[in-house]
Formats: structure tokens, C-alpha cells, sequence
């Protein structure tokens, strides 16, 4: 175990290590901004951000004049190397990405964990976050949730990914940019069913919205209103009843049709073993009744 003491000052024989912060910025409203935040990137001797212009506006209006460079996705390869090397020279540096907190869904997480490798400590100045933000004033569960960020771009993708989330009982949190959220809610609706939802958009911004009903309800919105902004979906988990009723309801997946109709013949007659294992697996009863026979003949 490698222990960080955040606050200590690094050491190493070529000497003192920086210090990488993590600050968190607004997600609209710029009193989102904190005391410590404001402190943080005019004490540090470089921020990287995701976007030199957007966080040049922040800065101007705290008039803070700390040196940028840009880390985002495009170059974060060879500006990782960079950053590290600095930090390794006793250089500190802010990371901040254009709303929020860095390192979710967000190029920073790499930076973290090569400052990790290198044993370089990793302070986080928390902020806003439009993911626990959309959670809290959902009105759905806040008990135990889980961010899967972005659904896939591809389609190919995506069926592998709802199906990795249907079964989840915890309250989903999904990101979504607007020219997608028709279509990623319409994918949700028809893969999880008719959950209930809660979709907020400009979090702490003048025209913040909150959307709360049903995924169906979800898709006949967006038909009739075009999206503007941001989104974060909170969607109900899946409920213990359902996933107990699925469970109970597809015992008999790995079983061989004959064994299926043997398994009901425990307690049944053979036909209404074979009506039910019909009934069971969507299937006509002709169709298992040859099966099962043509089976004992051979």
C-alpha cells in the first residue's frame, strides 16, 4: 500500500515533488465557485485545461493570471509525459475541465493515474458535479446509484451496454449531449422498459429544467420539444421483485428441452409437463411433445 499525506510536503532525492489538484469549477452559475478554488489555481504555477478559451473566462473573472496549457483528449498522450515531468521537478499544477469536476468522463483520469504511478500526491478541491447534482432533486433513489457516463456512440455497442445496466438495481446516472438524447431515451424506454426518470438540463444555469415522469413519457417529450443543453438522465433501478420474478422465470435456461420436461414431471403429469415447458420457453406444445419423443426413440 502507497500512503499519500496530502498536505506533507514530497520528497525524493532529486527534491521536492509537486502536487497535482483537481479542482472542481461551475457547471453554469459562477458562484458555484469555491473560496479554495479560487485559491487553489492562483497558488499553483500551471492549470491544464480542457479548453484554454472556455477557462480563460473563469480565470478573467477571478482575475487569477496563473500560466495555462491545454490537456484534453486529442493530446493528452504527449502532454500526460509532459505534466509528469514537471511534477517530478517540484511543479504544481491544477487540472480543471470545462464544467464540473476533472477526471470524470473526462481526459484528467489518465493524468491522475500516471501521477499515481509516480507516487506524485493527487489533491481533489471539490466543486459542483451535474451528476450528483440531476441525483439529489430527482425525487428517485439516492440510497446507492451508479454513473455509467456516456452511453456508446456505436451502434453496434450500444445493445451490449443497456443490457449491462438493465439488471442494476442502483439508481442510474447518464450523461447525454443534446443531439443524442432523442434517440438514447428511445433506446432506454425499449431496453429497460417504462422506468421511472427524473432528466435535468442546465444545472445551476438561468434556465435549469427538470423533467421528472416515466422513459415513455420521456420519448413523447422530446418528440414534440427539441433538446437544448446538457443532460443527465436519473433513472430508477431495476426493482428486487423483477429481478427475483426473471430469476425464478429463467431457471430452466441451461437445461436441455428434455430435461426441462423431466424437471416438471417431478410434480406433474407428463402433459402438463410438456404444456408448461411450452409455455416456458414461447414455443408450441406439438413442437415439444415431438421433440421429447423422437429423443425416447432414439
Amino acid at each position: 500500500m502507497n500512503k499519500q499525506q496530502s498536505f506533507k510536503q514530497q520528497q525524493r532525492e532529486e527534491g521536492t515533488v509537486g502536487t497535482l489538484y483537481l479542482v472542481g469549477t461551475p457547471i453554469g452559475n459562477l458562484e458555484d465557485m469555491t473560496y479554495r478554488a479560487i485559491r487553489t489555481l492562483q497558488e499553483v504555477d500551471i492549470i491544464a485545461a480542457e479548453d484554454t478559451r472556455q477557462t480563460r473566462k473563469l480565470l478573467t473573472h477571478f482575475d487569477i493570471h496563473t500560466k495555462m496549457t491545454s490537456y484534453h483528449e486529442h493530446n493528452k498522450h504527449e502532454r500526460t509525459a509532459e505534466l509528469i515531468n514537471r511534477l517530478l521537478d517540484g511543479v504544481s499544477i491544477a487540472i480543471v475541465s470545462d464544467a464540473g469536476l476533472p477526471a470524470i468522463s473526462d481526459p484528467g483520469e489518465d493524468l491522475v493515474k500516471a501521477a499515481i504511478a509516480e507516487q506524485i500526491a493527487v489533491v481533489p478541491i471539490p466543486g459542483a458535479n451535474a451528476a450528483l447534482s440531476a441525483l439529489i432533486i430527482s425525487g428517485l433513489s439516492t440510497e446507492r446509484f451508479t454513473f455509467v457516463g456516456f452511453p456508446p456512440r456505436e451502434r453496434k455497442l450500444q445493445q451490449s451496454w443497456v443490457e449491462s445496466i438493465a439488471q442494476l438495481q442502483t439508481t442510474l446516472i447518464i450523461y447525454e449531449a443534446p443531439h443524442r438524447i432523442k434517440k438514447t431515451c428511445q433506446l432506454l424506454y425499449e431496453a429497460l422498459g417504462d422506468r421511472q426518470a427524473a432528466i435535468a438540463r442546465e444545472l445551476t444555469k438561468r434556465h435549469e429544467e427538470v423533467l421528472r415522469g416515466t422513459l415513455e413519457e420521456s420519448v413523447q417529450w422530446f418528440a414534440e420539444n427539441d433538446p437544448i443543453g446538457e443532460y443527465v438522465l436519473i433513472i430508477e433501478g431495476v426493482s428486487e421483485d423483477t429481478v427475483q420474478k426473471e430469476e425464478k422465470d429463467s431457471w430452466w435456461q441451461l437445461l436441455s428441452l428434455e430435461e426441462h420436461v423431466a424437471t416438471y414431471e417431478q410434480t406433474m403429469s407428463r402433459k402438463e409437463a410438456i404444456k408448461q415447458t411450452a409455455v416456458d420457453r414461447g414455443v408450441a406444445k406439438r413442437d415439444v411433445y415431438n421433440i421429447v419423443n423422437r429423443a425416447e426413440i432414439n
